[in-house]
């Protein structure tokens, strides 16, 4: 079976106006995506600041970016929970519009044990039959699926890839041994981490910054594909991500695509924007970075 895809997927940020999706700017920030070589698209993700999305607004911004994409990417829905029941429910809602693959959490705050991941994922998995990326982020939900885990639900039918933001290479190594990445792939969540992910051979990067410089997110993973040493080439974009870092994801990212034209900068309580100031080096560093000076 391949891969879901090879690159960069962009964890796609929820444009809003006067608090409501804007989705005229949703369908321009898809094109720009689509525009500039993105290989798949995550929807109602973290980035997507979905625990504030209604379940209505969910099913609505999913639908619309499958209908404006069709086909030409791989479209990987966010329907996790810390709720079994309610995660089928979400995963199957994004089967019936179309959704290519879902992603699904560790639950979290009634976290569990690794016997209740596998039953969690599993269950999951094999009623909705559509592939799933598991995502293993402890730093926000304090629970970690061991490289053990993750080999057993690798042999599940349905369970085939990792959005692994641990940032933590032993566990990575230890993964990849106990996979078969012929049919697993293994998806880096830390845009910083990219060289040395694809140097381990990595599949590619579920990305925060690819939703605001696409195309030369995707040339570093290409360039690695041909064989190149892409240190180098990372340098800026090593520089842009530390300006990034100024706050809690999703609130920088936001600031770039409202400059960008993607809709206002607006967030959902409890995220609040930057304050000026920080914004405007996070903008500065942008526009270095475009102009070749970071």
């Amino acid at each position: 079976m391949p891969h879901l895809f090879e690159g960069v997927g962009v964890a796609l940020a929820t444009p809003f106006k006067n608090n409501e999706v804007d989705y005229n700017a949703l369908e321009r920030h898809v094109d720009f995506l689509l525009e500039n070589g993105v290989k798949a698209i995550i929807v109602n993700g973290t980035t997507a600041e979905s625990p504030t999305l209604t379940e209505e607004e969910k099913a609505h911004i999913l639908e619309s970016v499958i209908q404006q994409v069709n086909h030409r990417v791989t479209i990987i829905a966010g329907t996790g929970t810390n709720n079994t029941a309610k995660s089928i429910q979400a995963s199957l809602r994004a089967k019936a519009l179309g959704a290519d693959a879902i992603m699904l959490i560790t639950p979290y705050y009634n976290k569990t044990n690794q016997r209740g991941l596998i039953k969690h994922f599993e269950t999951i998995a094999n009623e909705v039959k559509l592939p799933v990326v598991l995502y293993n982020v402890p730093s926000r939900t304090n629970m970690t699926i061991e490289p053990e885990t993750v080999e057993t639900l690798s042999h599940n039918q349905y369970i085939v890839a990792i959005k692994d933001a641990t940032n933590d290479f032993d566990y990575y190594e230890d993964v990849k041994r106990r996979i078969d990445q012929e049919t697993f792939a293994l998806y880096s969540g830390n845009d910083d981490n990219v060289v040395d992910f694809y140097n381990r051979g990595g599949n590619g990067v579920i990305s925060v910054i690819g939703n605001a410089i696409p195309r030369e997110f995707q040339a570093l993973y290409d360039a690695k594909q041909r064989g190149e040493d892409i240190s180098k080439d990372f340098e800026p974009i090593g520089k842009l991500l530390s300006a990034l870092s100024v706050d809690v994801n999703p609130i920088p990212i936001k600031a770039l695509t409202s400059y960008l034209g993607f809709g206002d900068y607006e967030l959902r309580l409890p995220l609040i924007p930057l304050e000026v100031e920080d914004a405007k080096v996070l903008i500065d560093a942008f526009q270095q970075f475009k102009a070749g000076e970071l």
